[in-house]
Protein backbone atom coordinates (compact mmCIF):
# COMPACT_ATOMS: atom_id res chain seq x y z
CA UNK A 1 0.00 0.00 0.00
CA UNK A 2 1.47 3.34 -1.08
CA UNK A 3 1.03 5.90 1.71
CA UNK A 4 2.76 8.76 -0.12
CA UNK A 5 0.49 11.56 -1.27
CA UNK A 6 0.50 12.56 -4.93
CA UNK A 7 0.85 16.26 -5.83
CA UNK A 8 -2.92 16.32 -6.46
CA UNK A 9 -3.63 14.84 -3.04
CA UNK A 10 -1.26 17.28 -1.38
CA UNK A 11 -3.08 20.12 -3.13
CA UNK A 12 -6.36 18.72 -1.81
CA UNK A 13 -4.90 18.66 1.71
CA UNK A 14 -3.90 22.31 1.34
CA UNK A 15 -7.41 23.18 0.14
CA UNK A 16 -9.05 21.39 3.07
CA UNK A 17 -6.67 22.91 5.60
CA UNK A 18 -7.29 26.41 4.30
CA UNK A 19 -11.06 25.93 4.27
CA UNK A 20 -11.11 24.70 7.86
CA UNK A 21 -8.87 27.54 9.04
CA UNK A 22 -11.12 30.12 7.41
CA UNK A 23 -14.54 28.67 8.22
CA UNK A 24 -14.61 26.50 11.35
CA UNK A 25 -16.35 28.49 14.13
CA UNK A 26 -13.66 29.65 16.53
CA UNK A 27 -16.10 29.81 19.46
CA UNK A 28 -16.38 26.00 19.57
CA UNK A 29 -13.09 25.83 21.44
CA UNK A 30 -10.61 23.00 21.75
CA UNK A 31 -12.17 20.46 24.11
CA UNK A 32 -14.83 18.78 21.97
CA UNK A 33 -18.41 18.70 23.22
CA UNK A 34 -18.99 20.83 26.31
CA UNK A 35 -21.75 20.29 28.85
CA UNK A 36 -23.24 23.71 28.11
CA UNK A 37 -23.09 23.35 24.34
CA UNK A 38 -26.25 24.46 22.55
CA UNK A 39 -27.88 22.74 19.60
CA UNK A 40 -26.92 25.70 17.43
CA UNK A 41 -23.24 25.30 18.34
CA UNK A 42 -23.34 21.55 17.69
CA UNK A 43 -24.68 21.95 14.15
CA UNK A 44 -22.76 25.09 13.21
CA UNK A 45 -19.90 23.31 11.41
CA UNK A 46 -22.31 20.80 9.86
CA UNK A 47 -24.31 23.63 8.28
CA UNK A 48 -21.16 25.24 6.92
CA UNK A 49 -20.10 21.92 5.40
CA UNK A 50 -23.60 21.39 4.02
CA UNK A 51 -23.46 24.71 2.19
CA UNK A 52 -20.03 23.75 0.82
CA UNK A 53 -21.23 20.27 -0.24
CA UNK A 54 -18.79 18.51 2.09
CA UNK A 55 -21.07 17.28 4.91
CA UNK A 56 -21.56 13.70 3.66
CA UNK A 57 -18.30 12.68 1.92
CA UNK A 58 -19.02 8.94 2.24
CA UNK A 59 -22.43 9.12 0.52
CA UNK A 60 -22.87 8.24 -3.17
CA UNK A 61 -22.63 11.24 -5.45
CA UNK A 62 -26.26 10.91 -6.56
CA UNK A 63 -27.37 11.59 -2.99
CA UNK A 64 -25.05 14.52 -2.36
CA UNK A 65 -21.72 12.80 -1.68
CA UNK A 66 -18.44 14.39 -2.73
CA UNK A 67 -17.08 11.56 -4.89
CA UNK A 68 -13.80 11.76 -3.01
CA UNK A 69 -11.33 8.88 -3.20
CA UNK A 70 -10.48 6.88 -0.05
CA UNK A 71 -7.26 8.88 0.24
CA UNK A 72 -9.15 12.17 0.08
CA UNK A 73 -11.56 10.99 2.77
CA UNK A 74 -8.58 9.98 4.87
CA UNK A 75 -7.03 13.43 4.40
CA UNK A 76 -10.37 15.02 5.30
CA UNK A 77 -10.49 13.08 8.60
CA UNK A 78 -6.87 13.89 9.36
CA UNK A 79 -7.27 17.62 8.81
CA UNK A 80 -10.46 17.85 10.87
CA UNK A 81 -8.75 15.98 13.70
CA UNK A 82 -5.71 18.26 13.47
CA UNK A 83 -7.95 21.32 13.83
CA UNK A 84 -10.18 19.57 16.42
CA UNK A 85 -13.33 20.53 14.55
CA UNK A 86 -16.76 19.62 15.90
CA UNK A 87 -17.79 17.15 13.20
CA UNK A 88 -21.38 16.47 12.05
CA UNK A 89 -23.07 14.11 14.47
CA UNK A 90 -23.27 10.55 13.15
CA UNK A 91 -26.96 9.78 13.72
CA UNK A 92 -28.08 11.30 10.45
CA UNK A 93 -24.91 11.36 8.35
CA UNK A 94 -23.44 7.93 9.16
CA UNK A 95 -26.41 5.96 10.45
CA UNK A 96 -29.92 6.61 9.19
CA UNK A 97 -28.83 8.43 6.00
CA UNK A 98 -27.16 5.35 4.46
CA UNK A 99 -30.15 3.20 5.49
CA UNK A 100 -32.58 5.57 3.79
CA UNK A 101 -30.65 5.92 0.52
CA UNK A 102 -30.02 2.15 0.40
CA UNK A 103 -33.37 0.71 1.52
CA UNK A 104 -35.83 3.62 1.57
CA UNK A 105 -38.28 4.57 -1.17
CA UNK A 106 -37.96 7.65 -3.35
CA UNK A 107 -40.39 9.66 -1.21
CA UNK A 108 -38.35 8.97 1.91
CA UNK A 109 -35.12 9.91 0.16
CA UNK A 110 -36.59 13.18 -1.08
CA UNK A 111 -38.06 14.03 2.32
CA UNK A 112 -35.19 13.17 4.64
CA UNK A 113 -31.81 13.22 2.87
CA UNK A 114 -31.65 16.98 2.16
CA UNK A 115 -32.17 17.86 5.84
CA UNK A 116 -29.49 15.39 6.89
CA UNK A 117 -26.99 16.84 4.40
CA UNK A 118 -27.67 20.44 5.39
CA UNK A 119 -27.68 19.85 9.14
CA UNK A 120 -31.15 21.37 9.47
CA UNK A 121 -32.72 18.15 10.81
CA UNK A 122 -31.38 16.44 13.93
CA UNK A 123 -31.74 12.66 14.30
CA UNK A 124 -31.49 10.29 17.27
CA UNK A 125 -31.25 6.50 17.53
CA UNK A 126 -33.84 4.25 19.21
CA UNK A 127 -32.15 0.85 19.45
CA UNK A 128 -31.16 -0.14 23.00
CA UNK A 129 -33.73 -0.90 25.70
CA UNK A 130 -33.36 -1.55 29.45
CA UNK A 131 -33.47 -5.31 28.74
CA UNK A 132 -32.03 -5.27 25.24
CA UNK A 133 -28.55 -3.83 24.87
CA UNK A 134 -25.94 -6.24 23.56
CA UNK A 135 -28.81 -8.69 23.01
CA UNK A 136 -30.64 -6.16 20.87
CA UNK A 137 -32.83 -8.79 19.19
CA UNK A 138 -34.71 -9.28 22.46
CA UNK A 139 -36.22 -5.78 22.21
CA UNK A 140 -39.78 -5.36 23.51
CA UNK A 141 -40.95 -2.08 21.94
CA UNK A 142 -43.97 -2.89 19.76
CA UNK A 143 -45.49 -1.29 16.66
CA UNK A 144 -49.04 -2.51 16.02
CA UNK A 145 -50.69 -1.78 12.67
CA UNK A 146 -53.89 0.28 12.97
CA UNK A 147 -55.15 1.25 9.52
CA UNK A 148 -52.61 3.57 7.91
CA UNK A 149 -50.65 4.02 11.16
CA UNK A 150 -48.45 2.05 13.53
CA UNK A 151 -49.14 2.48 17.24
CA UNK A 152 -45.80 2.28 19.08
CA UNK A 153 -45.39 1.45 22.77
CA UNK A 154 -42.16 0.82 24.62
CA UNK A 155 -39.03 2.29 26.15
CA UNK A 156 -35.60 3.01 24.67
CA UNK A 157 -32.51 3.94 26.63
CA UNK A 158 -29.16 5.68 26.04
CA UNK A 159 -30.84 7.78 23.34
CA UNK A 160 -27.93 10.14 22.72
CA UNK A 161 -28.81 13.85 22.46
CA UNK A 162 -32.50 13.04 21.94
CA UNK A 163 -33.32 16.24 23.81
CA UNK A 164 -32.41 18.11 20.61
CA UNK A 165 -33.80 15.65 18.05
CA UNK A 166 -36.39 16.41 15.37
CA UNK A 167 -36.62 12.79 14.19
CA UNK A 168 -35.61 9.37 15.47
CA UNK A 169 -35.16 5.95 13.89
CA UNK A 170 -36.55 3.14 16.01
CA UNK A 171 -36.43 -0.63 15.98
CA UNK A 172 -39.87 -2.00 16.86
CA UNK A 173 -41.35 -5.49 17.02
CA UNK A 174 -44.11 -5.77 14.44
CA UNK A 175 -44.56 -9.56 14.64
CA UNK A 176 -44.46 -10.81 18.25
CA UNK A 177 -44.80 -14.43 17.13
CA UNK A 178 -41.63 -14.46 15.02
CA UNK A 179 -38.14 -15.53 16.13
CA UNK A 180 -35.96 -12.96 17.91
CA UNK A 181 -34.19 -11.50 14.85
CA UNK A 182 -37.34 -11.68 12.75
CA UNK A 183 -40.47 -9.63 13.16
CA UNK A 184 -38.55 -6.37 13.76
CA UNK A 185 -39.17 -3.25 11.67
CA UNK A 186 -37.21 -0.03 11.12
CA UNK A 187 -39.52 2.96 11.61
CA UNK A 188 -38.90 6.71 11.42
CA UNK A 189 -40.58 8.76 14.15
CA UNK A 190 -41.17 12.50 14.34
CA UNK A 191 -40.01 13.27 17.90
CA UNK A 192 -42.76 15.89 18.27
CA UNK A 193 -45.45 13.21 17.94
CA UNK A 194 -47.77 13.01 20.99
CA UNK A 195 -46.71 10.21 23.31
CA UNK A 196 -42.94 10.63 22.84
CA UNK A 197 -41.27 11.59 26.12
CA UNK A 198 -37.53 12.13 26.56
CA UNK A 199 -36.10 11.91 30.09
CA UNK A 200 -32.45 12.78 30.90
CA UNK A 201 -29.85 10.39 32.31
CA UNK A 202 -27.01 12.17 34.10
CA UNK A 203 -23.61 10.58 33.48
CA UNK A 204 -20.59 10.00 35.73
CA UNK A 205 -18.81 12.95 34.17
CA UNK A 206 -21.69 15.20 35.26
CA UNK A 207 -22.98 15.76 31.75
CA UNK A 208 -26.43 15.28 30.24
CA UNK A 209 -25.75 13.50 26.97
CA UNK A 210 -28.05 10.48 26.96
CA UNK A 211 -31.70 9.86 27.69
CA UNK A 212 -34.40 7.29 28.17
CA UNK A 213 -37.19 7.67 25.62
CA UNK A 214 -40.72 6.55 26.38
CA UNK A 215 -43.22 5.88 23.60
CA UNK A 216 -46.84 5.66 24.72
CA UNK A 217 -49.49 5.04 22.04
CA UNK A 218 -47.37 6.96 19.52
CA UNK A 219 -49.17 6.99 16.18
CA UNK A 220 -46.77 6.93 13.24
CA UNK A 221 -47.84 6.87 9.56
CA UNK A 222 -47.14 3.56 7.82
CA UNK A 223 -45.27 5.55 5.18
CA UNK A 224 -42.50 5.99 7.81
CA UNK A 225 -41.64 2.30 7.61
CA UNK A 226 -38.25 1.87 5.89
CA UNK A 227 -38.04 -1.07 3.50
CA UNK A 228 -40.16 -4.13 4.21
CA UNK A 229 -42.10 -4.82 7.41
CA UNK A 230 -40.40 -7.39 9.66
CA UNK A 231 -37.05 -7.00 7.84
CA UNK A 232 -35.69 -4.29 10.13
CA UNK A 233 -32.97 -6.51 11.56
CA UNK A 234 -31.28 -6.52 8.16
CA UNK A 235 -31.29 -2.72 8.06
CA UNK A 236 -30.18 -2.52 11.70
CA UNK A 237 -27.11 -4.67 11.01
CA UNK A 238 -26.29 -2.57 7.93
CA UNK A 239 -26.46 0.59 10.02
CA UNK A 240 -24.34 -0.82 12.82
CA UNK A 241 -21.60 -1.86 10.39
CA UNK A 242 -21.32 1.75 9.21
CA UNK A 243 -21.48 3.06 12.78
CA UNK A 244 -18.73 0.75 13.98
CA UNK A 245 -16.37 1.84 11.21
CA UNK A 246 -16.80 5.45 12.34
CA UNK A 247 -16.34 4.70 16.04
CA UNK A 248 -12.67 3.76 15.45
CA UNK A 249 -11.71 7.47 15.52
CA UNK A 250 -8.18 6.92 14.24
CA UNK A 251 -7.47 10.52 13.26
CA UNK A 252 -8.74 11.87 16.58
CA UNK A 253 -6.69 9.34 18.52
CA UNK A 254 -3.57 10.37 16.59
CA UNK A 255 -4.14 13.94 17.67
CA UNK A 256 -4.81 12.71 21.20
CA UNK A 257 -1.44 10.97 21.31
CA UNK A 258 0.25 14.19 20.20
CA UNK A 259 -1.45 16.08 23.04
CA UNK A 260 -0.50 13.32 25.48
CA UNK A 261 3.15 13.66 24.51
CA UNK A 262 2.91 17.44 25.02
CA UNK A 263 1.40 16.93 28.48
CA UNK A 264 4.05 14.35 29.42
CA UNK A 265 6.80 16.71 28.28
CA UNK A 266 5.55 19.34 30.73
CA UNK A 267 4.76 17.08 33.70
CA UNK A 268 7.66 15.87 35.82
CA UNK A 269 8.55 12.66 37.66
CA UNK A 270 11.61 12.52 39.91
CA UNK A 271 12.79 15.83 38.55
CA UNK A 272 12.64 14.98 34.84
CA UNK A 273 9.91 15.22 32.18
CA UNK A 274 7.45 12.35 32.48
CA UNK A 275 7.98 11.41 28.82
CA UNK A 276 11.59 10.54 29.77
CA UNK A 277 10.40 7.91 32.23
CA UNK A 278 11.03 4.50 30.64
CA UNK A 279 7.81 2.83 31.81
CA UNK A 280 5.55 5.71 30.79
CA UNK A 281 7.31 6.21 27.44
CA UNK A 282 6.95 2.49 26.74
CA UNK A 283 3.16 2.71 27.25
CA UNK A 284 2.90 5.67 24.90
CA UNK A 285 5.05 3.97 22.25
CA UNK A 286 2.99 0.79 22.38
CA UNK A 287 -0.16 2.87 21.99
CA UNK A 288 1.32 4.55 18.91
CA UNK A 289 2.27 1.16 17.39
CA UNK A 290 -1.25 -0.19 17.88
CA UNK A 291 -2.73 2.99 16.46
CA UNK A 292 -0.53 2.76 13.35
CA UNK A 293 -1.72 -0.81 12.75
CA UNK A 294 -5.34 0.29 13.18
CA UNK A 295 -4.79 3.12 10.71
CA UNK A 296 -3.69 0.65 8.02
CA UNK A 297 -6.82 -1.42 8.66
CA UNK A 298 -8.96 1.69 8.31
CA UNK A 299 -7.28 2.57 5.00
CA UNK A 300 -7.90 -0.96 3.69
CA UNK A 301 -11.55 -0.67 4.71
CA UNK A 302 -11.90 2.68 2.93
CA UNK A 303 -10.32 1.22 -0.21
CA UNK A 304 -12.72 -1.74 -0.06
CA UNK A 305 -15.73 0.56 0.20
CA UNK A 306 -14.47 2.54 -2.78
CA UNK A 307 -14.33 -0.75 -4.72
CA UNK A 308 -17.95 -1.48 -3.85
CA UNK A 309 -17.44 -3.69 -0.81
CA UNK A 310 -19.67 -2.89 2.15
CA UNK A 311 -18.19 -2.94 5.65
CA UNK A 312 -17.53 -6.53 6.72
CA UNK A 313 -15.68 -7.96 9.72
CA UNK A 314 -13.24 -5.05 9.39
CA UNK A 315 -15.86 -2.77 10.94
CA UNK A 316 -15.90 -4.92 14.09
CA UNK A 317 -12.08 -4.98 14.21
CA UNK A 318 -11.98 -1.20 13.86
CA UNK A 319 -14.58 -0.84 16.60
CA UNK A 320 -12.79 -3.09 19.08
CA UNK A 321 -9.27 -1.76 18.62
CA UNK A 322 -10.35 1.84 18.10
CA UNK A 323 -12.28 2.00 21.37
CA UNK A 324 -9.58 0.16 23.30
CA UNK A 325 -7.04 2.72 22.07
CA UNK A 326 -9.34 5.62 23.00
CA UNK A 327 -9.71 4.27 26.52
CA UNK A 328 -5.99 3.63 26.93
CA UNK A 329 -5.36 7.20 25.76
CA UNK A 330 -7.63 8.66 28.45
CA UNK A 331 -6.06 6.38 31.08
CA UNK A 332 -2.56 7.55 30.17
CA UNK A 333 -3.73 11.17 30.25
CA UNK A 334 -5.02 10.63 33.80
CA UNK A 335 -1.67 9.09 34.73
CA UNK A 336 0.18 12.01 33.20
CA UNK A 337 -1.68 14.77 35.04
CA UNK A 338 -1.32 12.97 38.36
CA UNK A 339 -3.00 14.62 41.34
CA UNK A 340 -4.99 16.96 39.13
CA UNK A 341 -6.88 13.97 37.70
CA UNK A 342 -9.01 13.78 40.88
CA UNK A 343 -12.55 13.43 39.49
CA UNK A 344 -14.08 16.58 40.93
CA UNK A 345 -11.29 19.09 40.64
CA UNK A 346 -12.87 21.99 38.82
CA UNK A 347 -16.42 20.80 39.59
CA UNK A 348 -17.21 24.23 41.02
CA UNK A 349 -16.13 25.77 37.74
CA UNK A 350 -18.31 23.29 35.82
CA UNK A 351 -21.35 24.15 37.93
CA UNK A 352 -20.93 27.90 37.62
CA UNK A 353 -19.70 28.00 34.04
CA UNK A 354 -16.65 29.91 35.23
CA UNK A 355 -13.00 28.92 35.40
CA UNK A 356 -12.43 31.15 38.43
CA UNK A 357 -12.01 28.19 40.79
CA UNK A 358 -10.36 25.74 38.35
CA UNK A 359 -7.39 23.87 39.83
CA UNK A 360 -4.24 22.88 37.97
CA UNK A 361 -3.14 23.36 34.36
CA UNK A 362 -5.73 23.66 31.60
CA UNK A 363 -4.91 20.25 30.12
CA UNK A 364 -5.81 18.58 33.43
CA UNK A 365 -9.22 20.12 33.97
CA UNK A 366 -11.07 17.81 31.57
CA UNK A 367 -9.00 14.67 32.10
CA UNK A 368 -11.30 12.96 34.61
CA UNK A 369 -14.52 13.87 32.81
CA UNK A 370 -13.13 12.59 29.51
CA UNK A 371 -11.95 9.38 31.15
CA UNK A 372 -15.40 8.70 32.60
CA UNK A 373 -17.18 9.53 29.37
CA UNK A 374 -14.96 7.25 27.30
CA UNK A 375 -15.85 4.17 29.39
CA UNK A 376 -18.92 3.87 27.14
CA UNK A 377 -17.05 3.45 23.86
CA UNK A 378 -16.43 -0.29 24.29
CA UNK A 379 -20.18 -0.77 24.85
CA UNK A 380 -22.08 1.38 22.35
CA UNK A 381 -22.39 0.36 18.71
CA UNK A 382 -22.41 -3.25 19.90
CA UNK A 383 -20.22 -4.23 22.85
CA UNK A 384 -16.69 -5.37 22.12
CA UNK A 385 -17.52 -8.84 23.43
CA UNK A 386 -20.28 -9.13 20.82
CA UNK A 387 -17.90 -7.83 18.13
CA UNK A 388 -15.50 -10.69 18.86
CA UNK A 389 -18.36 -13.13 18.31
CA UNK A 390 -19.18 -11.45 14.99
CA UNK A 391 -15.55 -11.68 13.84
CA UNK A 392 -15.47 -15.36 14.79
CA UNK A 393 -18.58 -16.10 12.74
CA UNK A 394 -17.67 -14.00 9.70
CA UNK A 395 -14.01 -14.99 9.40
CA UNK A 396 -13.80 -18.45 10.96
CA UNK A 397 -17.35 -19.56 10.20
CA UNK A 398 -17.86 -20.77 13.77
Amino acid sequence: MNLEFTPEEQAFRDEVRAFIAENHPKELGDFGMREDMTREEMVAWHKILGAKGWSVPAWPVEYGGTGWTPTQRYIWSEENARANTFMPLPFGVSMVGPVIYTFGNEEQKAKHLPGIRSGEVWWCQGYSEPGAGSDLASLKTTAVRDGDHYVINGQKTWTTLAQHADWGFFLCRTDPTAKAQEGISFILVDMKTPGVEVKPIKLLDGGYEVNETWLTDVRVPVENLVGVENKGWTYAKFLLAHERSGIAGVARSKRGVEKLREIAANETLDGQPLIKDFDFAKKVSQLEIDLAALEITELRTLAGEQAGKGPGPESSILKIKGTEIQQRLTELTLEAVGTYSAPYYGSIANDTGSNEYAVGPAHAQHAAATYFNMRKTSIYGGSNEIQRNIITKMILGL
